[in-house]
């Protein structure tokens, strides 16, 4: 057995539950563990609350690991941290000590692994690239309670799919805060995003944007004009269907952020151009021939507003 812990925000738990999706399709005996959205001491120090959103979504049920199937795999380390501890501790050993955790880009021995519990973000879209027109098939929103919500967001699909129509992710919110700024800030600067938006109007005819953030009045100051339109309406719980909306866009601009990545990976259409920032983290360092190789198919660009 091999169990995913799912963890974080919406863009997050799709790329877990992604790669919990690609080694059940090549035969493993996978499960989920979904126990990190129960516990407090889990999530202490996030900067942001997090649900376990997938179950707002329409998918495919998948199988939840027990806690019993952790102790089986866990094994001896589970059991030796029993004797000690109460069971708090023993799910605080999980997360300090757990039998593989993802440290860089792209680790391709798990997808050959067995009797293994993995902990990491996989935002490596090398995983499951392979699948993903699976994943679109199967991964749709619901409509929502709100008769007016549903009603507005039908009719911005409408205007999305009449036209050139490209979405654009600019996250600021958390990724300001002390916490985050060191390790995400910085990235997607206004020279990325002056680049992106060239880009697609360079090769996109009468090209209209839609743009996505957390911080609303920031982009009412920065993107002024008929060409851009900004999307304020999907707040609190219902935030999940910006995704949705960006993925009904022909094309995409994103953040370094998992949830514009997910809006662009379900846009179903085969011309789409999709562009994304040349590092995720200011830990990491971009090599071209690494990047073009681990998302193929993506446009990328530096902070710098340079293309790769």
């Amino acid at each position: 057995m091999i169990i995913v812990r799912a963890m974080g925000g919406l863009g997050n738990q799709l790329q877990q539950y992604a790669l919990y999706r690609k080694l059940e399709a090549t035969g493993k005996d996978a499960r989920l563990d979904i126990s990190w959205f129960r516990n407090e001491a889990f999530r202490a120090g996030m900067a942001a609350e997090r649900d376990l959103e997938l179950q707002e979504l329409r998918l495919p049920p998948y199988k939840a690991a027990t806690e019993e199937e952790i102790r089986t795999v866990l094994g001896r380390l589970w059991e030796e941290k029993e004797k000690t501890t109460g069971k708090i501790g023993r799910k605080l050993h999980l997360l300090k000590n757990p039998a593989f955790e993802e440290n860089g880009l792209y680790h391709e021995e798990v997808l050959s692994m067995d009797d293994k519990y993995l902990v990491g973000y996989w935002a490596c879209e090398k995983y499951y690239a392979d699948i993903l027109e699976v994943l679109r098939r199967d991964i749709s929103f619901p409509p929502a309670g709100d008769n007016r919500l549903q009603e507005r967001n039908e009719e911005t699909i409408r205007l999305m799919e009449g036209a050139q129509s490209v979405s654009v992710h600019i996250r600021r919110g958390d990724y300001l805060d002390d916490v985050n700024k060191s390790l995400f800030g910085g990235i997607c600067t206004e020279a990325y995003y002056q680049a992106a938006i060239a880009y697609m109007q360079e090769r996109l005819p009468d090209v209209r944007f839609f743009l996505f953030s957390d911080d609303i009045p920031y982009v009412r100051e920065q993107y002024q004009g008929e060409q851009y339109q900004i999307i304020d309406w999907n707040q609190g719980r219902d935030s999940f269907y910006d995704m949705m909306l960006m993925s009904r866009c022909r094309h995409n601009i994103c953040a370094n952020s998992t949830f514009s990545f997910w809006g662009a990976r379900l846009n179903p259409h085969r011309d789409k151009i999709m562009i994304r920032p040349s590092i995720h983290k200011n830990t990491q360092t971009c090599v071209p021939e690494q990047m073009k190789e681990l998302w193929k198919g993506w446009v990328l660009i530096t902070p710098q507003g340079k293309l790769v």
